[in-house]
C-alpha cells in the first residue's frame, strides 16, 4: 500500500486506517454510524478527505473517556457540511461533555477509594456490611448502591 503523502487531499480506506490507527472494519462502522463520510469513485472505492483524520481523533478521544458514539455523532452533526472540527468546535464540544465527565470521574474515584467498603446496596451479604451500614440505613435513600449512585453519597 502506498503511504499517504502530506499534500494528498483524499485518502483510501487503507491509508486512513494506517494513519489513524483504526482498523478498516472500524472505519466502515464509523461510516455506517454517520461519524465519518466518504465519496465513492467510479470503481465504487471509498475516498476520505484528509480532514477525516481529525474527526476520527475526536471519536477515539471521546470513546476513551466513555462518551457514547450516539453523543459523538450528535455533536459532529452540529458541524456544517460535515467539516472537520476546529479548535472552537472542540472547546464547545468538550464543554458540553464537561459535567458528564466530572460525574464519571467522581464515580471512578468512589469505586477506586470505597469499593472495598460498603457501597450501600443493603444486601448485607458481606460481614463488614453490618458495621458500615448498620440496620440497612441506606435503604431509606433508595434502591441500589446508594454511595455510588448519588451525587453526594449519604453518610452512615
Amino acid at each position: 500500500m502506498r503511504h499517504a503523502e502530506w499534500n494528498q487531499v483524499e485518502l483510501t480506506v487503507g491509508q486512513l486506517a494506517e494513519r489513524s490507527g483504526v482498523a478498516i472494519s472500524a472505519l466502515h462502522f464509523y461510516e455506517r454510524q454517520g461519524l465519518i463520510h466518504s465519496r465513492r469513485t467510479s470503481g465504487n472505492q471509498r475516498r476520505y478527505r484528509r480532514e477525516t483524520l481529525r474527526r476520527i481523533a475526536l471519536v477515539k478521544i471521546a470513546q476513551r473517556v466513555g462518551i457514547p458514539l450516539a453523543e459523538v455523532r450528535a455533536a459532529l452533526d452540529e458541524l456544517p457540511n460535515n467539516r472537520m472540527p476546529t479548535r472552537a468546535d472542540w472547546e464547545r464540544l468538550s464543554q458540553q461533555w464537561h459535567d458528564e465527565l466530572e460525574l464519571r470521574i467522581k464515580h471512578l474515584e468512589q469505586l477506586r477509594d470505597k469499593f472495598t467498603d460498603c457501597v450501600g446496596c443493603g444486601c448485607l451479604s458481606i460481614d463488614r456490611c453490618r458495621m458500615a451500614n448498620p440496620y440497612d440505613e441506606l435503604a431509606d435513600h433508595g434502591a441500589g448502591p446508594r454511595r455510588l449512585l448519588e451525587r453526594s453519597a449519604p453518610k452512615c
